[in-house]
C-alpha cells in the first residue's frame, strides 16, 4: 500500500464555490431534448410532454444551473420559432446537427420545465444568424412585465408572469469554424457588444457571458479572448471556454486532464486580466466553463449513428475511467473557484449525459449522476489551498504526477470539511495521513467511494449498479489527526464536523 499526505489549513482561502459550479446543458442536439427530457408518447410523460421519471431524477439530483437552447444549435435558431400553440410552429432544418427540428419544445416550455426540476436557467441568444435586436427581443419576451408587444405576447401564449431569466450567453463558440456563420474575433467582438448594449437596456439586472475559446488547440487561442475581451469588457460578467478530453488508447493521459484544463483556465485568467490592465479598469471578469466534458469513443462507438434528416439513435454511457477523469476535472474547476463560477458538464441527458433513458422505455442513473448529487450535496463553501505529497506514476502527456488529487471545502455556516480525492493508482490503494489541527477539534462524519471493478464498465440498462456509491470508516489518533484509505482507482468523500 501507498501513502499520502495532504497539508491544508483553514485560513488558505481559494475561493468561494458558487452553486452555478455544479450546472449542467441541455441542447437540441440527438436525443437530449426529444426523447431524452420530452417524449409525449411515454407513459410517464406529463401533460406538458415531459417525462415525469426524468423530473423525478432530476429533482434528486438538484442541478443548480442548465443552460440552453446550444451549443452550435443556437447559432441556426430563431427562437420566435418556438413560441405559441405547437402546432402552428414550423419544422425546420437543423443545419447544425442536421434534424429535423419540431420546435415542440421552445423558451417558455423550457422554464416550465426548469421550474418543475428546481433549477435555474442560463439562457443563449443566437449570434449567428441572429441580430443584435432579436436578442433584445427574446429579452423583452422573456422578462419584461408587460404593456409592450413581445411581452404581451408571452402573456397571450401563456405565461403572465415573466420569466426573470437573469444569466445570458452572447452566443455559442463564434470562433470555431464549424460554428453556423462563424466570425472573426473583432467581428464576433464589436457584434456581442452592440448586443448586450441592447439587453441590458431591456433588462438591466442581467448578466452576459461572452464566447471566449472553445478549444486550446485552435491556431485563434488566446488572442480570441484578448480581442473579444477588448471590445466588451465593461459590458459583460463572464468570458465562456469550453473543453473536451477525448480518450486516445492512454489511461492515465486521459485521467491526468485535469492537468491540461487547469493550466487552460490559467491562460485564460492571465488573458483577461492582461486586458483589465490594458483598460485600467477594477472590474474583474470572472469565467464560465459551460461547455466540458470526457469523450470515450471505445466503449461509445455507436453513438450518433443516424444519417442526415433522420431521426437520431443511441446514447452513451459513462464509463468508471469516464468518471474518474471528470471528477479529476471538477476538482480543477474548484481549485479555480476564485476565477470560475459557473460550469456545465455536458450534456445532462443521453449524450455523455448524467442520466439515460431509452425511448419508450425506463431510465438509469449514470456513474457520473451519483458523483454530481454528492459535489452539489456537499461542495459548497470556501475552496482551500491543498498540498498533496504522494507517489507519482507516469504519464505520456504530463510526466510524473502524483497518483493522488483532489480538492478541500470549508463550510463555515455547517462548520463542516470535506475533501474530494481521487486515487489515480492503477494497482495500489493509498492510506491518506491528514493533520487539520487548525480547524479545531473535528468528528469524522463519513467516507464515501465512487468505484468498481471494471475501468470501462459503466451503469446499463441491464446492470444499471456496475458502479455504486458506499461508504466506510475514518480511523483518527485523537480530534485532528485522521487515516483514510483511498481504493486504488475510485472517487472519494471524506467529510468532517466540528465538535461544538
Amino acid at each position: 500500500m501507498k501513502e499520502a499526505k495532504l497539508i491544508v489549513n483553514k485560513d488558505f482561502v481559494i475561493g468561494e464555490i458558487d452553486k452555478r459550479l455544479y450546472g449542467s446543458f441541455v441542447e437540441h442536439m440527438r436525443r437530449v431534448v426529444y426523447t431524452g427530457i420530452y417524449e409525449p408518447t411515454h407513459p410517464l410523460a406529463d401533460k406538458q410532454g415531459f417525462r415525469t421519471d426524468v423530473i423525478d431524477l432530476l429533482k434528486e439530483l438538484n442541478i443548480p444551473i442548465i443552460r440552453y437552447p446550444g451549443g452550435n444549435f443556437v447559432s441556426g435558431y430563431d427562437w420566435t420559432d418556438g413560441i405559441g400553440p405547437v402546432e402552428k410552429r414550423p419544422t425546420r432544418l437543423e443545419l447544425a446537427w442536421k434534424v429535423h427540428e419540431t420546435n415542440e419544445v421552445g423558451i417558455d416550455e423550457f422554464v416550465d420545465w426548469t421550474k418543475k426540476v428546481n433549477t435555474e436557467l442560463m439562457a443563449a441568444v443566437n449570434l449567428g444568424t441572429g441580430s443584435a435586436k432579436e436578442a433584445g427581443n427574446m429579452v423583452e419576451y422573456c422578462n419584461h412585465s408587460g404593456g409592450t408587444y413581445w411581452s404581451d405576447l408571452r402573456k397571450a401564449f401563456g405565461h403572465k408572469q415573466p420569466h426573470h431569466i437573469k444569466l445570458w450567453c452572447l452566443g455559442n463558440e463564434m470562433d470555431g469554424p464549424w460554428q453556423i456563420n462563424h466570425l472573426t474575433a473583432d467581428d464576433y467582438g464589436k457584434k456581442a457588444k452592440e448586443t448586450a448594449k441592447i439587453m441590458k437596456w431591456v433588462d438591466p439586472s442581467i448578466e452576459l457571458v461572452a464566447c471566449g475559446s472553445s478549444d486550446p488547440a485552435l491556431a485563434s487561442f488566446p488572442d480570441w479572448d484578448r480581442v473579444v475581451l477588448e471590445n466588451t469588457y465593461e459590458d459583460i460578467e463572464y468570458l465562456s471556454i469550453h473543453r473536451y478530453y477525448f480518450y486516445e488508447n492512454n489511461i492515465l493521459d486521459y485521467l491526468y486532464s485535469y492537468i491540461d484544463m487547469n493550466n487552460y483556465i490559467k491562460s485564460i485568467v492571465s488573458t483577461i486580466d492582461f486586458v483589465k490592465a490594458k483598460k485600467r479598469t477594477k472590474k474583474t471578469v470572472h469565467i464560465s466553463f459551460d461547455e466540458y466534458n470526457v469523450v470515450n469513443p471505445v466503449i461509445n462507438q455507436t453513438i450518433d449513428t443516424h444519417a442526415e434528416w433522420e431521426k437520431p439513435k443511441g446514447e452513451s454511457v459513462a464509463a468508471l475511467i469516464d468518471l474518474l477523469a471528470l471528477a479529476g476535472m471538477i476538482c480543477a474547476l474548484m481549485n479555480n473557484s476564485d476565477r470560475v463560477k459557473i460550469a456545465c458538464q455536458a450534456l445532462l441527458i443521453n449524450e455523455g449525459g448524467l442520466i439515460n433513458v431509452q425511448e419508450g422505455g425506463s431510465s438509469i442513473k449514470q456513474g457520473t449522476f451519483l458523483l454530481f448529487r454528492e459535489l452539489i450535496k456537499h461542495g459548497n463553501g470556501s475552496a482551500l489551498y491543498t498540498r498533496i505529497e504522494s507517489a507519482k506514476a507516469e504519464s505520456n502527456k504530463y510526466g510524473d504526477v502524483p497518483i493522488v488529487y483532489g480538492s478541500a471545502i470549508y463550510n463555515q455556516k455547517d462548520k463542516k470539511v470535506t475533501f474530494f480525492l481521487l486515487n489515480y493508482s492503477m494497482d495500489d490503494d493509498v492510506k491518506v495521513d491528514i493533520n487539520l489541527q487548525s480547524f479545531g477539534k473535528l468528528l469524522p462524519i463519513e467516507h464515501a467511494i465512487l468505484e468498481g471493478n471494471d475501468l470501462f464498465a459503466g451503469n446499463t440498462y441491464d446492470e444499471p449498479e456496475k458502479i455504486i456509491l458506499k461508504k466506510t470508516s475514518i480511523d483518527f489518533s485523537n480530534d485532528s489527526n485522521f487515516h483514510f484509505i483511498l481504493p486504488k482507482l475510485s472517487w472519494n468523500m471524506i467529510q468532517f464536523s466540528h465538535l461544538n
